[in-house]
């Protein structure tokens, strides 16, 4: 059975990211931290019998999003006749490198695979998930992680979790155009995660991204002059580690108009990590 007020879903804050380098298919090698946090979307579903897989509500997101796409694909690995109704209680900003829509998606693999008996192995779950995009299989693989090589190999890791404060200025940051920029850099050394603690880490893509949309510069500018400002992915939200929630509400308190803010807190686990068998 469905949980009463749905399947979480949440985002998630890149501590830092690096692009060592760029493989001959164009695809660009990584290394980033992943942390969930406790704030994120829920989503609720339905099964049908007829096998269709349909969106209801959330006029505001596309009919094929992320979600979608990924049903239509358990369903048709596993052989499944039947059908689902999604609906997203949306709380993630769009495009603000949280990771909502990949999020979304590997929730969605994770219920259905409960409600329709497929019964694939975790592992089984990643794979199709990296089907849908480099953030997705993170979310299956349950735990917080270092992500490298085109961010499908990840290692659990055990950052602090931390209180944060996370600013969304309203602006949509499309991830290729940032990765496409020549000026990107794209050698950085790879670091550990004790190079992390020490402060010797970055987001390569910040850079690019404040050049190009002068809105997340002015978000990390208004929040550098508060606290440790850092980009997430290739923003447009940025975020800060507080000293706890009291911190953080008043840091938002003069939050300019037109921006979203929330004081949320890092976690290691996802809190769906024990939802899928960890072998078949």
């Amino acid at each position: 059975m469905s949980p009463a007020d749905g399947w979480p879903a949440p985002a998630k804050l890149n501590l830092f990211l690096h692009v060592t380098g760029r493989r001959a298919d164009g695809y660009h090698l990584v290394q980033t931290l992943l942390q969930f946090l406790d704030f994120g979307d829920r989503l609720h579903l339905a099964i049908r019998d007829d096998g269709e897989v349909r969106r209801t509500g959330n006029p505001e997101l596309p009919a094929e999003d992320l979600a979608v796409r990924a049903a239509r694909m358990l369903k048709a690995h596993a052989g499944i006749a039947q059908g689902a109704d999604i609906v997203i209680d949306k709380r993630i900003p769009l495009g603000a490198g949280l990771g909502g829509g990949s999020s979304d998606a590997a929730t969605c693999l994770i219920a259905l695979n409960r409600l329709w008996g497929a019964n694939l192995a975790r592992d089984e779950l990643v794979r199709l998930g990296a089907r849908l995009g480099a953030d997705v299989p993170v979310f299956l693989f349950g735990h917080a992680a270092l992500a490298e090589g085109i961010g499908d190999v990840l290692t659990a890791a055990d950052p602090p979790e931390s209180w944060y404060v996370v600013v969304a200025p309203g602006v949509e940051v499309p991830t290729g155009t940032i990765f496409a920029d020549p000026q990107l850099t794209r050698s950085t050394p790879v670091t550990t995660i004790r190079g992390f603690l020490a402060g010797e880490t970055r987001n390569d893509l910040q850079p690019v991204t404040r050049r190009l949309f002068p809105e997340v510069d002015r978000a990390l500018a208004w929040l550098g002059a508060r606290a440790n400002a850092r980009m997430t992915g290739s923003g447009g939200a940025v975020f800060a580690p507080v000293e706890g929630r009291a911190t953080g509400e008043r840091i938002l308190a003069d939050l300019p108009g037109g921006w979203r803010g929330f004081v949320t807190r890092g976690v290691n686990r996802h809190p769906l990590a024990d939802d899928a068998p960890v072998r078949a």
